[in-house]
């Protein structure tokens, strides 16, 4: 598996070092933590302002917009008045679209970021899919003779950049090759790595984001792969990008970040949430302390299965027992007590639930059960006639106890390789002090094995004491499944974070829409502040909202945009009747 060395035994990615000002990033170093601010960048006082409350919560870096050579030079103007007040927290622009903005910002602050869909290719137009070698050739010439001259400029001012690909703004030169894939993204940013390694510039840090966590995942492994099949081994900034608010944006993240954190993936990331961005900065701290804390485990003894395919979804082969396993979507479970089980549903329970045995209950049956039976087992506990009997018996599903993530993985690929098809239920025996605790932490337990394709289902058992309630538990459970998009329970919001090119009030519009719209199972709606990513990182929605101006606000259906400049007191209404007018709309 030559993105993780060991899928037992991860171990910290080696990584360069980069310098961003005063900070250093990657190597050996700590999991950097840094946000973005919602301002306006020629605001200079509420800009310093807000990165004032983000570095005093915790963040090691900011990022600020700069749409155009105006903001650019005004980062001089923050940066100069953050210093006089002490403020050393290294600054870092993000430019789409224009070249120029770049150059100025490179001046300034301390880390440019520029996106590769946009940096000289325009933004995509769904309409050039045919290139020949020759044209294609010339838009890479394009790109180097834009891209170099920046480089230098970065090297004489000791900037560092971060090369930002979003699955959402991929140019259509690189549509019209690769599609709208993880392979797409990854030759995206290969492009800029390459022209970065011919100018021996190495103070490069990477990010290659998603608001599928799915796509998010095995995109960041097959850079990993590829870069280092280049002997590449830049730093890596991770995020899901447009994840939303509430417990929803808490869950994604921490199944996408998380899930490569666990692999030893990562040296900075950022929780993108749709909330004040002091919000982001303690849930990711907590998220990077979870995953340090679930590092410290026992070495595990396993063999990989050799087919195993961790660049892709693909679901591990089982038979159907009753409501679970086979082609079925993963079931929720709730622990009874006295042995016993129930199915969750979104409104509650089944109302039936089923017997719990030990492993060496099973062995001693006598009669074969005819009905559904849950059988506790470990790593440790399977042996290879355990293994054939369990797979002989089509009415058994596992409960799987473990502690770690190398051990649930363990587990997996010995079936597997032992062609062993029974169902799989992830059990977590966990204690959790909040309820954000218990969204993190439920979320790095279960979330990389069912990005692995791993789980017919889920089961929270928790400690003894715990205040965690039953409710919420399940609630969390069907929001892990929803992320890993397995089963969609309830409305799907991709919702972007906000940052200076928002031009309306993102938090209020996202708060109107669901309060409309919650009762819409299944489907997914895109809520985008400003044209950058809406059309692409939304590429899956079914209707999209995105801001067009100030005060304006256009529709989309799917990627088609369907109404334009819609003032935005009117826009909610407006996109409650496309919904209604293209017959997905379900009353309360």
């Amino acid at each position: 598996m030559p993105y993780c060395p060991d899928l037992f035994n991860p171990s910290r990615r080696k990584s360069t070092i980069v310098r961003i000002g005063s900070l250093l990033m990657g190597g050996g170093e700590p999991v950097r933590v840094q946000s973005m601010t919602n301002t306006s960048t020629m605001d200079t006082k509420a800009s310093v302002a807000q990165v004032l409350r983000l570095v005093e919560v915790g963040a090691e870096l900011v990022r600020l917009t700069a749409q155009g050579e105006r903001e650019a030079a005004n980062l001089a103007n923050i940066k100069a008045a953050l210093r006089e007040k002490g403020c050393e927290v290294p600054l870092v622009a993000d430019i789409h679209f224009n070249p120029k903005a770049a150059d100025e910002a490179a001046l300034h602050v301390e880390k440019v970021r520029i996106n590769p869909g946009n940096y000289v290719d325009p933004v995509k137009t769904f309409r050039h899919f045919e290139y020949t070698e020759v044209e294609y050739a010339l838009e890479l010439q394009k790109i180097r003779d834009r891209f170099l001259p920046f480089l230098e400029r970065c090297s004489e001012h000791g900037t560092a950049i971060r090369i930002g690909v979003n699955h959402g703004s991929l140019s259509d030169r690189i549509m019209s090759r690769y599609g709208d894939t993880p392979a797409g993204m990854v030759e995206s940013c290969m492009e800029f790595l390459r022209l970065c390694v011919a100018a021996s510039f190495f103070n490069v840090v990477i990010s290659i984001k998603a608001s599928n966590t799915l796509v998010m995942v095995y995109t960041v492994r097959l850079l990993v792969e590829r870069m280092d099949t280049e002997n590449m081994h830049f730093p890596l900034h991770l995020g899901v990008t447009e994840a939303g608010d509430g417990e929803d944006g808490r869950i994604k993240s921490a199944v996408g970040i998380g899930t490569l954190l666990l692999d030893g993936i990562g040296d900075t990331i950022r929780v993108s949430l749709s909330e004040e961005p002091e919000y982001e900065i303690p849930v990711a701290k907590q998220l990077i302390e979870l995953v340090q804390q679930r590092c410290k485990n026992n070495q595990i003894a396993a063999i990989a299965y050799p087919f195993f395919q961790p660049f892709s979804y693909q679901r591990r082969e089982t038979r159907s027992v009753g409501f679970m396993g086979g082609t079925q979507v993963p079931v929720v479970l709730v622990n009874e007590g006295k042995r016993r089980v129930a199915e969750a549903l979104e409104g509650g329970q089944t109302g039936v639930s089923y017997p719990i045995i030990t492993a060496d209950e099973f062995d001693c049956l006598v009669d074969i059960p005819t009905t559904i039976t849950f059988v506790t087992i470990t790593l440790n506990s399977l042996n290879e006639s355990r293994l054939k009997q369990l797979d002989a018996n089509e009415n058994i599903v596992l409960l799987l106890h473990a502690k770690s993530l190398g051990e649930r993985r363990a587990f997996f690929h010995a079936l597997m390789n032992a062609g062993c098809r029974t169902p799989v239920i992830l059990c977590v025996e966990e204690s959790y002090a909040t309820a954000e605790e218990l969204q993190l932490g439920l979320s790095l337990d279960v979330g990389p094995l069912l990005m692995d394709g791993f789980g017919d289902g889920l089961m929270y058992i928790p400690a003894a004491g715990s205040l965690v309630k039953t409710d919420w538990i399940t609630r969390v459970l069907f929001g892990i499944l929803q992320a890993t998009r397995l089963r969609i329970s309830k409305t799907e919001y991709i919702s972007c974070p906000g940052c200076g090119r928002t031009l309306f009030d993102l938090q209020r519009t996202i708060a109107r829409i669901k309060a409309r719209t919650n009762q819409l199972k299944g489907l997914k709606i895109g809520i985008m502040g400003c044209i950058v990513n809406g059309p692409g990182e939304m590429a899956d929605a079914d209707y999209g909202y995105v801001g067009a101006g100030r005060g304006k606000v256009s529709l989309y259906k799917g990627q088609t945009c369907v109404e334009r400049n819609i003032p935005e007191d009117q826009a909610v209404d407006k996109l409650v009747e496309l919904i209604k007018q293209y017959g997905d709309w379900k009353e309360q």
